[in-house]
């Protein structure tokens, strides 16, 4: 019998393959067994799989046509057929579950540090635990154990109590245990280096075959229908006449089915399979593994165990666990082979040891327990760790359901549910932006329509380096605490504004954001360059030493606040009593011009744009439902020079559009969806690239630019958001007048080849005023105390402008039609619901978003948003709330509560606000001081 404790003698260290090349034939000799097999009692494993008739014979047509019957694919299809699709084909090449779903564990945690996910996880938990059983009368194989977050130091029970808090917002029951109380709930665990657990009752697992084929079951009674034995060969994709690419058919082994509507659910082989269509499917391919272990007497009703820390799994397997977890250097499956159904690979022994280490520490008995099988099989990954999901940009009608880096059970409840509704009405019902996936280059008459990613650029997507190294860490840190303000040492340098090497000699601790990176803050000690990925030392690669980022970001690593929190504290004060300069070049940059520029600027834009050129406007776009998709500036020009960046050469109108850097693609792939619905003759011009943004803030900004810009910059000569082109050291130059920190200044935007020169003389001129260099945590500081909304923190598509305090955008009182005005009107007719406030604390304590807000002893909602504001020296948050007898939320209401905000256990007195804490007449931004 083969022993924990041989395993750990028999691995002997070995250098492994660097991760470009492909990995070493794997040989049964590496281990001390090579029994393969999952640990369930049923799979859908048997003869016939594979064989070469399907299950049923395909239609001719179909509403959509869902490929892949794994977890997501049986979700999708029950979830579309329980909206009302009825005419729905899954299509599986082999059998349900054959790819990745039949070997997986089955985990479910209810807790994470996303709200929405949250929200995701809620919904498979009933899907799988209620609605499927009290549907088809059959158990799906749920098992309701508990779940028990391990934690061997302050920061890891940090991050357990902030969920516990968020998840009392939702109704998870959880509890924070000593020590001694784990040992009472789980005997068999090693207490010794516990700081302390977080347990949840109410996790458990999920059996895959079960799963699946309660969904099929559950679906084919709704009217879908399912064809096993049913390889996919070909998609047909037609130019419809205005040259949009769109899904025409599906071909199989055995018939074509005509439909308008494709869902790649196909996990590993997504990217094949959108080949087929001619998408782009940024993920990877990697072998993911646990052992089974014999029979351990006491395991029985224990709860599953996540020790974070040791980077392992424990999960409950009736009277036996199975052991996994993220290795710092997994194996990526480099030939995807087509044919690979219910099949596991042999496991690298060298490889999974780490995790054999981590189990015996945490429950001791393991070391004499044998190990009964290996499961090592394929799993997919992609960069940010997050599933790809949505319509792709390069076919209309193409959605991606794949790329859960291992949790598609778990979350193919709450995604299957989105994506149905997506395909349905032509967004999720919940925020999913940080799943969405948009890219491509579309050539349609009239309409200059190029969709990237909403999530990933396509400088990115098509770079097979940074999605191999940002899935490989994405992977090797899958159980790292998430804090606050984590950067990645992986694919970075990758888009670098023009100032990048000025600042970087200044000091400047990048951030990365889309691809850019973006001035963090800077730090006294001089140059923190990053540099190239070197995988954590694995694959024989050698680790950094002295590595200056590196040991900058791991004083970051805390959720207290951090020590340098003083050096933003002084870019902040700087701003606020003298001036600060801000490199905001990695902004979006985008001209809408054409003979209907103004037609289609009156529709996407909540506010009035359409006014004489010169004026800059602060205005929303909504979707259909009245959520907010985006705030931005935008700015009526004239015809320039088409030699300069500046301004297009165009006929007809045209807007200068100004967007945060981190959702500038999101906006770019929402204009030019609604431009191409609606056949308008304009185009959406990218100069992002071209084109540097600095932005001068504070009481002293006017006397510093005066100095450097050749014009008056005086409130009559030139008022609060308004623009001109005039001349700055030489340069042609746009100049706005506008604040994004609640101070008078001016936003330069430059021709990249001028920036520095620019930048040069702005710091020259205000060195005898005081002048700083000022990066994003500063940002971030200056625009909370100010009010102002950052989009996808406290403003995100599933906010409505009149819950985030913005009806001031919206051009209610004209005649002038908007997209989501409909919606917006008739929530203002019936009530708001729930609304944005902002709170601040007396005590000094960090918070950063995800606490519970408490009204009158009774949770109400949580902070979306939160940073320290030093003008006023207070904790500030922002978060929605709600009424918990379900009325309207009035600004009487907000104003009649007295509140709490808990953090990570301990509540906080707080005060509503229903204006801006800070300057909240507006005064400086008009340099009125």
């Amino acid at each position: 019998m083969s022993y924990m404790s041989c395993v750990l003698r028999a691995a002997a260290p070995h250098r492994l393959p660097v991760p470009w090349r492909s990995p070493r034939p794997f040989s049964s000799t590496t281990g001390p067994t090579t029994k393969k097999s999952v640990p369930y009692q049923k799979t859908l494993k048997e003869e016939g799989s594979g064989s070469g008739e399907p299950s049923q014979p395909p239609p001719s047509s179909a509403e959509v046509v869902v490929v892949g019957g794994g977890s997501l694919g049986c979700q999708t299809t029950y979830h579309l057929a329980k909206q009302g699709v009825t005419n729905v084909v899954l299509l599986e090449r082999d059998r349900l579950t054959s790819g990745t779903t039949w070997h997986t564990a089955g985990l479910l945690w209810q807790l994470r540090p996303s709200d929405v996910e949250v929200e995701l996880l809620a919904h498979t938990r009933n899907v799988v635990s209620r609605d499927l059983p009290a549907e088809t009368g059959l158990h799906t194989g749920w098992v309701e154990n508990g779940g028990l977050f391990i934690a061997s130091n302050k920061q890891r029970l940090d991050e357990y109590k902030r969920l516990m808090s968020l998840g009392k917002v939702y109704g998870v029951e959880s509890y924070v245990l000593t020590p001694s109380q784990t040992k009472d709930l789980y005997p068999l665990m090693n207490i010794d280096d516990l700081y302390g657990t977080l347990y949840v009752p109410k996790d458990g697992t999920m059996d895959p075959a079960g799963t699946c084929t309660t969904l099929a079951r559950a679906a084919t009674a709704r009217g879908a229908t399912i064809i096993e034995n049913c390889p996919v060969t070909g998609i047909q994709v037609r130019a419809d006449d205005f040259g949009v690419k769109r899904v025409h058919a599906v071909e199989t082994a055995h018939g074509t089915i005509q439909t308008p509507c494709v869902v790649n659910c196909a996990g590993v082989w997504a990217r094949a399979l959108g080949r087929l269509a001619g998408v782009h499917v940024p993920l990877v391919g990697m072998h993911h593994a646990y052992v089974v272990t014999e029979r351990i007497e006491g395991i029985q009703n224990m709860p599953n165990v996540r020790d974070h820390d040791a980077s392992v799994y424990l999960r409950l397997q009736g009277d036996a666990l199975s052991v996994g977890g993220y290795e710092s250097n997994p194996i990526f499956w480099e030939e995807v082979s087509e044919k690979f159904a219910f099949g596991l690979f042999d496991l690298d022994w060298e490889v999974f040891m780490q995790h054999i280490e981590g189990a015996i520490n945490r429950v001791p008995v393991l070391e004499k327990t044998g190990i009964k099988s290996t499961v090592c099989g394929p799993e997919s990954f992609t960069a940010d760790h997050k599933p790809l999901m949505g319509e792709a940009p390069e076919v209309r009608g193409f959605f991606l359901g794949c790329g859960f880096n291992s949790a598609g059970m778990m979350l193919g409840g709450g995604c299957g549910r989105e994506l149905a509704h997506w395909i349905i009405h032509g967004r999720p019902e919940k925020d999913m932006y940080g799943y969405d996936i948009r890219q491509v280059l579309l050539t349609v008459p009239s309409i200059a329509l190029s969709l990237p990613s909403r999530r990933f650029h396509h400088s990115l997507t098509d770079n097979n380096r940074w999605i191999r190294e940002r899935s490989h860490e994405s992977y090797a840190k899958n159980y790292s605490v998430v804090f606050p303000h984590d950067e990645p040492l992986a694919g970075r340098n990758v888009r670098k504004d023009p100032l990048h090497e000025e600042l970087l000699r200044q000091g400047c601790v990048f951030q990365e954001r889309h691809g850019w990176e973006r001035p963090g803050w800077f730090s006294p000690g001089g140059a923190a360059p990053v540099l190239d990925y070197d995988y954590y030392g694995a694959y024989g690669q050698e680790r950094h030493r002295d590595y200056t980022y590196n040991q900058l970001l791991g004083h970051e690593y805390t959720f207290d606040f951090p020590p340098h929190h003083d050096i933003i504290k002084n870019e902040c004060l700087t701003c606020r009593n003298a001036l600060a300069l801000f490199d905001m070049s990695y902004f979006g940059k985008f001209y809408l011009v054409g003979p209907e520029a103004t037609k289609a600027a009156n529709w996407l834009f909540t506010a009035d744009v359409s006014k004489a050129p010169g004026s800059t406007v602060y205005t929303c776009m909504l979707n259909k439902q009245g959520g907010v998709e985006s705030d931005l500036t935008v700015s009526r020009i004239s015809p320039g020079d088409p030699a300069s960046p500046l301004a297009p050469t165009f006929e007809g109108d045209g807007y200068y559009l100004a967007i945060g850097g981190a959702v500038a693609q999101h906006n770019w792939s929402h204009i030019t969806a609604v431009l191409q619905d609606m056949k308008l003759q304009c185009k959406l011009l990218d100069c992002s690239e071209e084109l540097g943004m600095m932005s001068i803030q504070g009481p002293l900004s006017r006397r510093v630019l005066q100095e450097v810009l050749d014009t008056d910059l005086s409130n009559e000569a030139f008022p609060f958001s308004t623009h001109k082109i005039t001349t700055a050291a030489g340069c042609k130059v746009r100049a706005m007048r506008l604040s994004f920190v609640g101070e008078m200044g001016w936003e330069l935007h430059v021709p990249k080849a001028d920036c520095v020169k620019v930048y040069q003389a702005v710091m020259q001129a205000g060195a005898r005023h005081g002048i700083a260099n000022a990066g994003y945590r500063a940002i971030d500081s200056l625009s909370i105390e100010k009010g102002y909304r950052h989009w996808h923190a406290d403003l995100r598509p599933d906010d409505t402008p009149l819950e985030a305090g913005l009806a001031f955008t919206c051009k209610l009182k004209s005649s002038i039609p908007f997209l989501g005005r409909e919606a917006v009107e008739a929530q203002k007719a019936k009530g708001i619901f729930r609304r944005l406030v902002c709170f601040t604390t007396e005590e000094k304590v960090p918070m950063f978003g995800l606490e519970a807000i408490w009204r009158d002893g009774k949770v109400v909602g949580h902070i979306r948003r939160a940073d320290f504001g030093f003008a006023i020296d207070k904790t500030i948050a922002y978060g929605y709330i709600r009424d918990p007898t379900g009325g309207p939320v009035s600004l009487d209401f907000v104003k009649s509560g007295s509140y709490e905000l808990e953090r990570m256990g301990v509540t906080y007195p707080a005060q509503a606000h229903t204006k801006s804490p800070f300057d909240p007449d507006n005064k400086r931004v008009k340099g009125f001081y």
